[in-house]
């Protein structure tokens, strides 16, 4: 049922057949992407990818949190996490 995850080579070949150019335009706009998209988040901002979600950072408050092998808690410090929304579209066309 699973399936593997699509390897970055897969992506950048499927892009350029799509864009109808070579693989190293391809993978250059991917990268380009990937960065902006980083560099965007990483500095607190929100990025929207039209059809697929939203990807943004959150910060978690300081928490207790338990060790599941010991049994211990202790003091979390506060951090931030990505996190991201799928779009409708994508999640209706999954479910058909």
């Amino acid at each position: 049922m699973a399936t593997k995850p699509m390897t970055k080579t897969q992506l950048v070949a499927a892009l350029a057949e799509e864009m109808d150019t070579d693989k190293k335009s391809a993978g250059a706009a991917l990268e380009a992407v990937c960065d902006l998209i980083t560099r965007e988040v990483s500095g607190g901002g929100a990025v929207t990818l039209p059809g697929v979600g939203k990807i943004y950072c959150r910060e978690r408050p300081e928490r207790m949190v338990r060790n599941p092998a010991t049994g211990e808690q202790f003091k979390k410090e506060a951090d931030k996490v990505v996190k991201m929304t799928i779009a409708k579209a994508l999640k209706d066309s999954v479910n058909g």
